[in-house]
């Protein structure tokens, strides 16, 4: 009969043992730059993807330091008022555009999706490699910005002032152009693999949550991206060449501009937050040893948020609509709350009386859903009228804003980079550096951005550079609490570096989970797997045993039954 393994049996400390190599592992395959750069190998795709990735957070997180040093007083502290309106406007386009949006998909997503599904590549593995070089060069435009004249218009491009203004909004928004092309790319592999390349006996209800997640998340990247480009490129048109479709002078209407935008954006959202799901599914599962908790509603509900993502772009203007527009829109937003809900009381379902792994992933899982919660609460006193009139454009909706993304889908994507860590590059980290740097990510996250819902109810603008000396309080506490999340942050970077060079070797399935890609070795071979993966329920974990000698999991073998002849565990 199956049972549970006790908890501390789970996760050995001691050296893995080594052990034999029948393939090189896909790092070692082929040695030289020019095998990166004409790879067609999604791993190295995914790899690229990850560095790349990283470097754009690490340089939207200098920029948001700078901000938030620069209003420990009012008036002036470190810089003037342009420079300030450029380093916030960078700070969000670079983490929205370079690290939200592509973060989990891009860099995650292009190297799990394929082995999860037991293939050995994307569908279109050219089209990703294009998908790469494409966000490359978004990226070149959207930076170059700052060696030009900077971008001070904000990260939504408001028109008329972004038609107007003297900084470099052609190069950013050609750049943001060049992105949405590379997220489209990226999307159609997505749904081309999941549809035409699952293993034989992998039904779309046997697919784990995460495969759900990414398919849903390309369908709203196929279908929302082209509306973005289309009115990134009326807005280079009208700023060229003067054609008015968005400034009134021209004869154009700068409302439409932001029905175009968020009708994208507010998508856009959902591309962020639901890999962040499917990541946080799978952990929950795993480190609960616990088949997840209505399994089916998960997939629905991720469909669901997709779906009505679409429909809810409206409650970012309800200061500029008509009031029967506003109370639809406002209805529409509370109802995109229910497929989230039923996430995160499918999440605690699922932790119940499972026996629980406090490993560093499941640290940022139990993280997520915290500050994700947060988010979605406060998310609603943005979707009501009568309080969203009071906070419309204050600290609070970006302290609402960052609780949803960077204390959802940035949690979720460090959570998913230490889960997958092993399998990325065969190295095991410190899990008790891991667990600090949560611990530190955590409070410096809630140190920053909690003292900016008490600023927004309390009347504080967002974007102003000057400030009255009655919220210097808030405002000092809510920088030294970004310094502190810096530091967590940085720890946690040390953590993943430090393995590459001193961690253990990883055994093929050092958590013990039970989708494919912890049925091959760790680093992966060039084609993933050297023998076809055998495709049982994605969770059930309860009949895998610890190997202590090398801290890899497997199953137990099958032996026949000896009274009807079917197979039963031994």
């Amino acid at each position: 009969m199956s049972t549970t393994l006790p908890p501390t049996t789970r996760l050995p400390e001691q050296a893995w043992k080594s052990e034999p190599i029948s393939e090189p592992d896909y790092l070692r395959n082929k040695r030289g730059i020019m095998s990166w750069v004409y790879t067609l190998d999604h791993k190295r795709i995914g790899v690229m993807y990850l560095i790349g990735i990283l470097t754009a957070f690490l340089m939207g997180g200098v920029m948001a330091i700078l901000v938030r040093t620069e209003l420990l007083s009012p008036s002036r502290t470190i810089m003037g008022p342009d420079a300030y309106n450029h380093m916030f406007t960078l700070h969000g386009a670079i983490m929205t555009f370079l690290f939200i949006i592509p973060s989990i998909p891009a860099a995650l997503g292009n190297f799990i999706l394929p082995i999860m599904l037991g293939a050995k590549d994307v569908a279109f593995p050219r089209m990703n490699l294009a998908s790469w070089y494409l966000w490359v060069f978004g990226a070149v435009f959207l930076i170059a910005a700052m060696a030009l004249n900077g971008l001070d218009t904000g990260w939504t491009f408001y028109t008329p002032y972004s038609t107007t203004t003297n900084s470099s909004v052609i190069s950013a928004t050609l750049g943001v152009f060049i992105l949405g092309f590379s997220s489209i790319f990226t999307g159609i592999n997505f749904i081309a693999t999941v549809h035409i390349m699952r293993p034989k006996g992998m039904t779309w209800f046997r697919m784990p949550l995460f495969l759900w997640s990414l398919y849903s998340t390309a369908i709203i990247q196929v279908l929302a991206t082209p509306v973005l480009g289309i009115t990134l490129l009326l807005l280079i048109a009208e700023r060229a060449l003067g054609i008015g479709f968005f400034d009134p002078k021209l004869g154009g209407d700068p409302v439409l501009y932001q029905h175009f935008f968020w009708f994208y954006s507010h998508p856009a959202v959902y591309i962020m937050i639901l890999p962040a799901m499917g990541v946080i599914s799978e952990l929950i599962s795993t480190f609960s040893r616990t088949p997840i908790f209505g399994y089916r509603f998960m997939c629905y509900s991720a469909i669901a948020i997709a779906f009505l993502g679409f429909l809810v772009w409206g409650h970012h203007m309800f200061t500029s609509e008509s009031a029967m527009a506003a109370v639809i829109f406002s209805a529409l937003t509370f109802s995109v709350s229910i497929p989230s809900g039923i996430k995160v009381f499918n999440w605690l379902a699922t932790l119940y009386k499972g026996s629980i792994s406090l490993t560093t992933p499941m640290c940022f899982a139990l993280s997520f859903i915290l500050l994700f919660t947060i988010g979605g609460l406060t998310g609603l006193f943005l979707g009501a009228l009568a309080t969203d009139i009071h906070l419309h454009d204050t600290y609070f909706v970006v302290a609402h804003f960052h609780y949803v993304m960077m204390g959802g889908s940035l949690m979720a994507f460090i959570g998913g980079m230490f889960y997958w860590w092993p399998k990325l590059f065969g190295k095991m980290y410190s899990e008790f550096w891991g667990r600090i740097s949560c611990l530190i990510i955590f409070i410096g996250f809630n140190w920053t951005f909690f003292p900016q819902f008490i600023l927004g109810s309390r009347g504080m603008p967002r974007r102003f550079y000057d400030y009255k000396p009655e919220y210097q309080g808030l405002h000092v506490i809510s920088t030294s609490g970004a310094f502190f999340l810096g530091i967590g942050l940085i720890l946690c970077a040390a953590v993943f570096l430090h393995s590459l060079w001193r961690g253990r070797r990883a055994p093929a399935n050092p958590w013990g989970a039970a989708t494919l890609e912890w049925q091959t070795a760790s680093p992966p071979p060039l084609h993933n797997f050297v023998d076809d993966p055998v495709v049982t329920d994605p969770y059930d974990m309860a009949d895998f045993e610890l190997q202590r000698d090398t801290g890899d999991y497997v199953r137990r073998p099958y032996t026949p039954s000896q009274s009807d002849g079917t197979e039963t565990q031994s």
